[in-house]
């Protein structure tokens, strides 16, 4: 099967088992494929129309009537332009329609290729939502992908809170009819073990109801709720499913309380993982948790705004605003196996760090722990916030911050800056040196300006310290280069030229002194990179050797 035909079917399936029952068509040759697949599926009621600006509006009919989304398809060009008044009078309405346009692959864009024009984000502010598919290609992976994105396209359509409508524009390579071969490398609709799940959205006002499972977890990550029925504290107080482990991620704010490390879920007490997972906030840092979400056969999302949800492998089967987490009689072994793991493995990384040095995660664990109750710990998005998640012990009084949005280290020195102002109490900042010189212009403030009661532990390894622990660091002739970056700037000077204090920390025992003081200040702790490799080895390799023990 060509992919323009895996695609088409496979969407136009998702579609239909999303509650779509109508597909409005104004023909065209790169929308072909989706055409054959709607006029192939006898569950669609396809209404054909010459005119795309009709079509549009028979579509804004079917779904206003309705009130359940309705897709529309077109080719690619002004065809897709047509629809724009329609688009308009949806979103101005609240209509829930689903736009598919048809579109050329990237590379006959901008070539003065036929009936080829710029479709990406064509309707602006008049849609609620725009995802750019890509081409489709035969390899394992696009299936989940595609229908992922279908479920989060309707789900944004019909709302609530906001239906409106929703674009997608399908690039297509030839050929775009069906070529008689219906091979592909992976189960369209999924296989006995379940491929892929469709996520089920529950209505706002309903929780989901989870049945006792003797293997389940709850992974709370960033930008988990805080309070309700839905918040890490009550979370974590039952556990999710029953007596289960509880994992945090990120800057969680479970890490108050004993959780499952994420050395512990690398390795694992039992062989198997969890049948059930819920998670609370973005869990993307830690892949070992990542790989939890895709095995799980129950992977429930709980999100505030189910328009959007996280969900970074997929495999959402479920997704509400709440849910009820009984706690099953009995059945403690799951529980106090990780709680064992989870022991062991901070034993090994703490006997590593211990006997390291001056080491990055050992920084992170020793500030983390030093650090006043009350205070504001903010980490660099690169290497700072992984070694917290890979060092931290469990503590109260802390409140950790990042921004994990879309995890760059853009302005993060000015982001400290203003959360340290709206902090109620002493702020911190670990972050990496090359975060430091990409935003220094946050150290500069004005006379008359508020100051900040803020230190900035800085992480000095001259370079891009993270491509050191990649497979980019084999690349030995031209790493440092275009990886490592090294830069040799002073940062005693920059500090200077900033008219800010500044210490420099050369033994672990020197921190808790170097970080006292007021106001915005600098602390530099220089590290080597090669090294900072050899330690993060070193503390896989003991807790796998403990695990076996």
């Amino acid at each position: 099967m060509n992919p323009a035909t895996a695609l088409s079917t496979v969407l136009i399936d998702e579609l239909v088992r999303c509650g779509v029952t109508d597909v409005v068509l104004a023909p065209g040759s790169r929308s072909a494929p989706l055409a054959l697949a709607a006029h192939a599926d006898s569950r669609v009621r396809l209404h054909v129309r010459v005119d795309e600006r009709s079509a549009s509006y028979v579509a804004l009919g079917l779904a206003k009537r309705s009130e359940r989304p309705v897709a529309l398809i077109c080719t690619s060009g002004t065809a897709a332009a047509n629809f724009h008044p329609a688009v308009i009078e949806a979103s101005e309405s609240g209509v829930p329609l689903l736009v598919l346009t048809a579109d050329r692959p990237p590379e006959l864009r901008g070539t003065g290729a036929n009936q080829t024009i710029d479709q990406v984000k064509l309707y602006g502010s008049a849609v609620r939502w725009f995802a750019e598919v890509g081409v489709p290609e035969e390899r394992p992976g696009q299936v989940a992908y595609w229908r992922s994105l279908v479920c989060r396209a309707c789900q944004r359509a019909a709302g609530p809170p906001d239906p409106g409508p929703v674009h997608l524009n399908v690039a297509f390579r030839e050929p775009l009819i069906p070529d008689g071969d219906a091979s592909w490398c992976e189960p369209l609709d999924g296989d006995a073990s379940g491929a892929w799940f469709r996520a089920r959205v529950a209505p706002p006002s309903a929780a989901l109801h989870i049945p006792p499972t003797r293997r389940g977890v709850l992974i709370v990550g960033d930008g988990a709720p805080t309070c309700g029925d839905t918040s890490p504290r009550r979370a974590w107080r039952a556990g999710p499913c029953c007596r289960s482990p509880t994992a945090a991620a990120g800057t969680a704010t479970t890490r108050s309380r004993p959780t499952t490390s994420c050395w512990a879920t690398r390795s694992g007490p039992t062989p198997t993982g969890p049948t059930s997972v819920v998670t609370l906030g973005r869990p993307g840092l830690s892949r070992p948790l990542l790989s939890w979400l895709r095995r799980a056969e129950e992977h429930i999302v709980v999100a505030p705004d189910l328009t959007r949800w996280p969900d970074p492998t997929r495999s959402a089967t479920q997704v509400a605003q709440a849910v009820e987490i009984p706690i099953a009689a009995g059945g403690d072994a799951w529980l106090r196996a990780w709680r064992h793991a989870d022991h062991v493995a901070r034993e090994a990384i703490d006997a590593v760090l211990d006997s390291s040095g001056l080491t990055e995660p050992r920084l992170a664990r020793d500030l983390a722990e030093v650090l006043p109750n009350g205070s504001l710990l903010f980490c660099g998005s690169s290497m700072p916030i992984r070694d917290l998640d890979q060092a931290m012990r469990p503590r109260r009084g802390l409140r950790l911050m990042a921004n994990r949005g879309a995890s760059g280290i853009d302005g993060l020195v000015s982001t400290a800056v203003g959360a340290a102002l709206a902090h109620n109490g002493p702020a911190y900042a670990l972050i990496g040196d090359l975060t430091l010189l990409h935003d220094q212009n946050g150290l500069i403030l004005g006379p008359r300006e508020p100051r900040p009661d803020l230190c900035l532990v800085v992480v000095n390894n001259d370079g891009g310290g993270i491509f050191s622990l990649l497979p980019q660091a084999a690349l030995e002739d031209p790493f440092e280069r275009v990886f490592g970056t090294p830069h040799g700037v002073d940062l005693g000077y920059l500090a200077a030229a900033s008219g800010l204090p500044y210490a420099l920390v050369e033994d672990p025992e020197e921190l808790s002194r170097a970080i006292k003081g007021d106001g915005l200040r600098i602390v530099e702790a220089r590290t080597d990179r090669v090294g900072n490799a050899a330690v993060h080895v070193a503390m896989r390799d003991a807790v796998r050797a403990a695990m076996r023990d």
